[in-house]
């Protein structure tokens, strides 16, 4: 940290703080990311080793660009490009929604983002506003990669963890314990995003698991599962009464032209199918 000035905390989560930093030679503005000490908590370190590895592979012109990295003291830091706001940050300003031409040209670049991540076979498992950024010049950059990992081809068997995605924008499957999901668990994000970005409001705002699929089924009606999934095993589910699905006509419009809120996963279009129209709108 000798070569940076460090100039206040930018962001705080569970597993460290970003810190906002100037170069003392060069005075590029910087963003450092200070983990946890690895000694205190396993998982800390996993989560920071899995984002070292994911940025170091991953380069373009939507992700947040990984300048250095090193380990001191027992903590990882990790060096990115300052960005100065967040998707968050825009929708917290704007009360009524972004306008269409705004959230399109959002949309397009988040896009490319996540197409580019899943044509890496990498799923990133936490898309939602704070962690999307906006430079200056309305250049997106998806980032916080902690929780991102590769998938495996379906003939390997492996499994993953349940506990991903910050709750309002995980997907059904996961909310009910599935571990063979796929890419179109970042693809259910993106539709929520869309619609916040549109309405300046989450989606669905639960409080709990619980609530949260009593949000969606509220929407949409029962939940559509694939048949290695069997909500009747989970048996928090079975002691809740779960609602009739009941769209306002607003969000009926919104949910018609927004293909990436399929209940059935299976029934979500890819990033690349939903890159492709976007690209011939500009």
């Amino acid at each position: 940290m000798e070569r940076y000035e460090s100039l206040g905390p930018v962001g705080e989560g569970t597993y460290g703080t970003v810190l906002k930093c100037r170069h003392r030679h060069s005075g590029r503005l910087v963003a450092i990311k200070k983990f946890l000490n690895l000694d205190d908590d396993e998982t800390v370190k996993k989560i920071a080793l899995r984002e070292i590895k994911l940025l170091r592979q991953l380069r373009h012109d939507n992700l947040v660009n990984l300048l250095e990295v090193w380990k001191r003291r027992r903590r990882w830091y990790l060096v990115f490009e300052f960005v100065d706001r967040t998707l968050l940050d825009e929708l917290q300003q704007c009360s009524s929604g972004l306008d269409f031409n705004t959230c399109r040209q959002y949309l397009f670049q988040i896009l490319r983002a996540v197409n580019f991540c899943h044509q890496q076979d990498v799923v990133h498992r936490d898309i939602k506003p704070e962690n999307i950024l906006i430079s200056q010049e309305g250049v997106v950059k998806l980032c916080d990669f902690g929780f991102a990992r590769t998938i495996a081809s379906p003939s390997e068997g492996v499994v993953y963890t349940d506990y991903v995605a910050t709750r309002w924008y995980r997907a059904p499957e996961l909310l009910v314990g599935d571990i063979k999901y796929g890419k179109p668990v970042d693809v259910w994000a993106l539709g929520c995003v869309l619609i916040e970005m549109l309405t300046a409001h989450p989606l669905f705002p639960g409080d709990s698991d619980l609530d949260q699929i009593y949000h969606i089924v509220r929407c949409f009606g029962k939940l559509l599962l694939l048949p290695h999934q069997d909500i009747d095993s989970y048996s928090f589910i079975n002691t809740f009464s779960l609602p009739p699905g009941s769209l306002t006509a607003h969000h009926q419009e919104l949910f018609y032209r927004n293909p990436k809120l399929k209940r059935k996963e299976n029934n979500r279009p890819s990033c690349l199918n939903l890159f492709i129209p976007q690209m011939n709108l500009l």
